[in-house]
């Protein structure tokens, strides 16, 4: 008996979405082409950005005695994950200082969502013998690639509503009844701020209502912080919801909380990948200072990155701890993030002011009223294609556009050509 590869046994898949979309723009030779799809800063002038922090960082990293590339260990550079830890849940954090937080190293994002969904669907089973995996609610719509990371790792996906795309506003109503319909235990990925895609965020007493039901119908908050800083400018601001559900809300009930954290965006670490996962256990599974439950869970988190990829990238870790634990860089990371943010804000303006000017019809507030990197701009499929072909303006087919990719000399013919597009169907 013989094996072999055969292409009815290995179909060809589309090109990701993204990526084949910036595979588009890159083959496009118009030279007043416009790149609204991939996420990832550009300064006024339409190029990447390194962080001042980070030249810093970096100059003193390769400038010290003990610069070197050896491995990490398998968790991770533990500099990095404590500071990321207090980065994320404040430096005074209640589980922090309770010894209920287990913190690894991870490949940014992308890399904690994997971790978190291997350690989901092995360990946070239904006690009725079956040993059933958890369901995953994503908001509708979310990132694309949670779904395909998530159903890559077998487990069932399923969705709440979240934007309503004729008011152009949060769905509430929506989300607060998918939570009291999930079976018991199910988890819920939250956006903790800057929602991919829509730019919406749930405001403060929004926020404590999803938080509480998920409390009451007993479910696992997994939080998605990939813009922190980068959102709003203020660290403390944009872990508002994480911080409420771990240290006002976890200490009072009893559910567990994960957060995945990346540093890709409010960093610049796009291409080094630096990433955690933080478990915060409540109080009433540990009795302190009984750690073994977080040295089993560290054990098995461990496993999953070994035989994944051993070690850690350092690299990259190094640089970002530089910058959390040096007083002097982590003021001018501040800083940088205020640059950032309010950059994209400005140009968020910008554009509505033009749409305004040239009388686009329609009613392009929520544009403003969003924050991050993206907005979802309403506009429709066809659309989108027409901004593409016609005019060389790149979005994501959902209407998705990074507005990071606007600056003072194409906004104005990015306007025009939404303008132009929205008349046609009009």
């Amino acid at each position: 008996m013989s094996r072999s590869f055969k292409l009815q046994n290995i179909p060809q898949l589309p090109p990701d979405p993204l990526f084949g979309l910036k595979a588009r723009f890159t083959a496009d030779n118009r030279s007043d082409k416009v790149d609204l799809g991939i996420g990832a800063y550009r300064d006024n002038n339409g190029k990447p950005w390194i962080l001042p922090s980070v030249k810093l960082a970096e100059n003193l990293i390769q400038n010290s005695n003990d610069y070197n590339h050896e491995y990490l260990p398998i968790s991770g550079y533990e500099s990095f994950t404590k500071s990321a830890a207090k980065v994320i849940l404040g430096d005074n954090s209640r589980a922090i200082n309770e010894n209920r937080l287990i913190s690894i190293q991870s490949l940014s994002g992308t890399g904690a969502l994997h971790i978190v969904a291997k350690f989901l669907k092995d360990f946070y089973l239904l006690n009725d013998g079956t040993g059933e995996p958890p369901i995953i609610y994503l908001s509708k719509p979310t990132w694309a690639n949670h779904i395909q990371i998530f159903e890559y790792m077998g487990l069932k996906v399923e969705f709440y509503p979240y934007w309503n795309n004729e008011t152009k506003s949060l769905d509430l109503n929506g989300f607060l009844k998918s939570i009291e319909l999930a079976p018991s235990g199910s988890v819920f990925l939250l956006h903790s701020t800057a929602h991919n895609p829509t730019g919406l965020d749930p405001k403060q007493d929004e926020w404590l209502k999803i938080l509480n039901h998920l409390q009451k119908y007993n479910h696992l908050p997994l939080f998605d912080s990939a813009y922190q800083g980068f959102s709003s400018g203020s660290l403390s601001k944009d872990a508002w919801a994480v911080r409420t559900a771990v240290d006002d809300l976890q200490n009072l009930y009893t559910f567990p909380i994960i957060i995945c954290q990346s540093f890709a965006k409010n960093v610049g670490m796009y291409g080094e990948r630096v990433g955690a996962v933080h478990i915060i256990l409540p109080r009433d599974t540990l009795p302190l200072p009984d750690l073994k439950l977080n040295n089993a869970i560290l054990s098995q988190l461990s496993k999953i990155i070994r035989s994944e990829l051993s070690n850690p990238p350092a690299y990259g870790a190094k640089i970002v701890s530089k910058i959390l634990n040096t007083p002097q860089l982590f003021k001018q990371w501040e800083d940088d993030l205020i640059t950032m943010s309010s950059r994209i804000m400005k140009m968020r303006k910008l554009l509505v002011d033009e749409l305004i000017l040239l009388k686009t019809p329609g009613d392009w507030s929520h544009i403003i009223e969003q924050q991050g990197m993206f907005s979802f701009t309403g506009l429709n499929v066809n659309q989108v294609k027409r901004l593409e072909l016609q005019h060389g303006v790149y979005l994501v087919g959902s209407g998705r556009a990074s507005i990071a990719g606007l600056n003072e000399s194409n906004i104005k013919k990015v306007a025009k050509c939404i303008d132009e597009v929205v008349r046609f169907e009009y």
